[in-house]
């Protein structure tokens, strides 16, 4: 379900959303892909589709596109309802994972051709042409071919080649995923400063926690065609609204348990293995209460301090991560402890007991 980000994030009164999706749902046969997702879209956002493969993501974004039908529902743009609309009337830049460059026409070629598609006078497009590959830092590329060019700079020209038209909507369907870590990292920097000064309205699908999470105005997590979850990317990884949401962003602990006691602001949670906890949460919860309590590695400290909930254990494996380790540690619940730290004095070992601990506010009672 979605948190209440999701309204507060909607446009004001009296504006129009660049995009808006309503009760859609895309099936094939008897198998439903994508079942009553709706979604308001602002104008000139950076919007993350997120989940895992077959969860409806894609789906969706090709469902925009006009390359899927929907079953029910609508989506619009700016205002119109488009989902009844053919592909070459809805004005969409769209940005493969496998770049679909024409690799025997030259890099002007390319870059030109929706706007030859589109009959803008010869003068005119040489010019948006020099200024796409200007804002995609490959001046003076015009006259290469494709395989001339790197990955990354192949991505890059598919980029231009979306965006040059000015479209209403640039969609990126997993755009990074066939780049090397480094050039990954440089190309998310490229994709958002650009669409921050175009001002386009951006759909991105991923499945990369840190893609979204670094790139994002909203994120979506979707589960099985539906959306688990709208909000801003602190909100999803600060404050996850399911389990679900939780373990697909950051891998968290989660710590199954029952509330025995109340307390001003919080609770006390006994887990299941025996340990007591003292909570802050903002829900309204009864003693006796079934909970799961959501702790992210990076909340975990070795030798807490005063005030700190304290659980002592023994380290099962260990990571080293250059200026950071993660640790599993056995507890005694049902599952390790992961603890991701910085490396202060000296690291413990496999076998080591460790004393690890958080307070009462680093977690999230669901």
């Amino acid at each position: 379900m979605p948190d209440s980000s999701e309204n507060q994030s909607r446009p004001a009164a009296g504006t129009t959303p660049a995009v808006e999706f309503l009760n859609v749902e895309v099936s094939y046969g008897k198998f439903v892909a994508v079942h009553d997702f709706s979604l308001t879209i602002e104008k000139g956002s950076f919007v993350t589709l997120l989940g895992p493969s077959g969860c409806g993501k894609t789906t969706l974004l090709r469902s925009i596109a006009g390359l899927v039908d929907i079953t029910r529902g609508q989506i619009s743009i700016g205002g119109r309802r488009i989902d009844d609309v053919p592909i070459y009337r809805r004005n969409i830049g769209l940005v493969f994972q496998n770049y679909a460059l024409f690799p025997h026409k030259s890099i002007f070629d390319n870059v030109a051709f929706g706007l030859k598609y589109r009959n803008v006078p010869k003068a005119e497009i040489a010019s948006r042409v020099t200024r796409a590959l200007e804002m995609v830092r490959l001046p003076g590329s015009e006259k290469k071919l494709p395989s001339q060019l790197s990955g990354g700079q192949q991505q890059r020209i598919a980029l231009a080649r979306a965006i040059v038209f000015e479209p209403e909507v640039l969609l990126l369907d997993e755009p990074l995923s066939a780049l090397d870590a480094n050039m990954r990292e440089e190309m998310r920097v490229e994709i958002k400063k650009i669409q921050k000064q175009t001002g386009i309205t951006a759909i991105f699908v991923t499945h990369d926690q840190e893609e979204a999470l670094s790139m994002s105005d909203r994120i979506v997590v979707m589960n099985a065609g539906g959306a688990e979850q709208i909000g801003t990317p602190q909100e999803v990884y600060d404050r996850p609204a399911t389990p679900f949401v939780a373990d697909f962003l950051g891998k968290a602990n989660m710590l199954p348990g029952r509330v025995s006691a109340l307390r001003t602001g919080g609770v006390s949670v006994i887990l299941s293995g025996g340990h007591a906890l003292d909570l802050d949460t903002p829900r309204t919860l009864a003693v006796g209460d079934a909970v799961t309590v959501v702790v992210r590695p990076q909340m975990l400290t070795v030798r807490p301090g005063p005030g700190a909930n304290r659980l002592q254990g023994k380290v099962t494996s260990t990571s080293y991560l250059g200026g950071r380790i993660i640790y599993e540690v056995d507890i005694g619940e049902a599952a390790p402890l992961r603890v991701n730290t910085a490396i202060s004095g000296q690291m413990a070992a496999e076998g080591d007991s460790i004393e690890l601990g958080f307070a009462p506010s680093d977690c999230v009672i669901l």
